[in-house]
């Protein structure tokens, strides 16, 4: 998610959604990912009208400084980006230029030790995005079934040896719960010690799993994509920065489903004309070298844009 400028981070991949986005004054946007404001401030300098969408209770406290500077031209909403329709009406606007979804999790959360994201520093096993509600971290890892937990850190985190670190989980558990992050980070390397010499921390792909499945995060993006297009103008700009292989499947697909003009199916392939043809232009963009040695967290970004047709839904 975007981070703030203030805190000292730079929000990823900003030149190419700017670059993408041809953002005019007056122009509406609608950042779904609002993080700590990095993205929505630079399309606020650009003149656009941004609704900032998070769930998170610090990004609410971000978009205040926001709102104080820019009162006629933002507003936020703590809210989740797969309400990004309803959200866009009740704030007024029946149609936007540009929708940003920035996935993940934005720098300053994963600094905060209490909230439960990062795996170097010991705090509350918990990453909720929002944390007033919904089951943490510990209570999947302390009460699904070994199945289930092994099924989550291969489909959510690509995690090759899923089925050995669920086994060791379920067996410690047994003896003691997991409470902190430092605790399961622990035993998932004591379980591939083979990946300690990778200067990657053994158990990264397990937590990133874990936040997925905690927060719902494939099943919001999966419901916000359909979103965004039937709320589009002629020429709207869709723009997705995904950090991980899962995430960046869902987009790439939704995008070629949404901009072949042909259906491929076993039995016509090629045929019938896509009555969903409702993007064009798509393209892809990755980090350049002089950002990654500013910003080594972007090396995994991979930014997705695509223009709607100018035909009415």
């Amino acid at each position: 998610m975007g981070e703030g400028q203030e805190t000292g981070h730079i929000p990823v991949l900003l030149a190419e959604v700017l670059a993408a986005a041809r953002v005019q004054p007056g122009r509406r946007w609608i950042d779904g990912t609002f993080g700590r404001g990095g993205h929505t401030r630079a399309l606020l300098e650009q003149g656009a009208l941004v609704l900032g969408l998070d769930q998170d209770e610090e990004a609410e406290e971000a978009a205040r400084a926001l709102k104080a500077r820019w009162p006629e031209t933002f507003e936020f909403k703590r809210r989740n980006f797969k309400e990004l329709k309803t959200c866009s009406i009740e704030h007024g606007w029946d149609w936007v230029d540009g929708v940003l979804l920035d996935l993940g999790v934005s720098s300053p959360q994963l600094e905060t030790a209490e909230r439960g994201f990062s795996l170097r520093s010991e705090g509350p096993l918990d990453m909720r995005m929002d944390q007033s509600r919904g089951r943490t971290a510990a209570d999947l890892v302390n009460e699904l079934p070994e199945k289930e937990l092994s099924k989550i850190f291969y489909e959510n985190g690509g995690e090759r040896e899923a089925n050995r670190v669920a086994r060791v989980l379920v067996a410690r558990r047994q003896r003691a719960p997991f409470r902190s992050t430092t605790d399961l980070a622990g035993v998932v390397a004591e379980a591939l010690p083979h990946r300690r010499a990778t200067g990657i921390h053994p158990a990264t792909k397990v937590f990133q799993a874990l936040r997925i499945a905690v927060n719902g995060e494939e099943e919001a993006l999966l419901a916000a994509l359909p979103q965004a297009v039937e709320i589009m103008q002629p020429g709207g700009v869709l723009a997705v920065i995904s950090f991980h292989s899962g995430e960046d499947r869902v987009v790439k697909h939704f995008l070629r489903d949404r901009s072949s003009p042909w259906l491929d199916t076993p039995q016509r392939p090629n045929t019938l004309p896509n009555p969903q043809q409702h993007l064009r232009d798509v393209k892809r963009y990755l980090p350049t070298e002089e950002e990654l040695v500013q910003n080594p967290r972007a090396r995994s970004a991979r930014l997705r844009v695509a223009i709607r047709n100018e035909e009415s839904l």
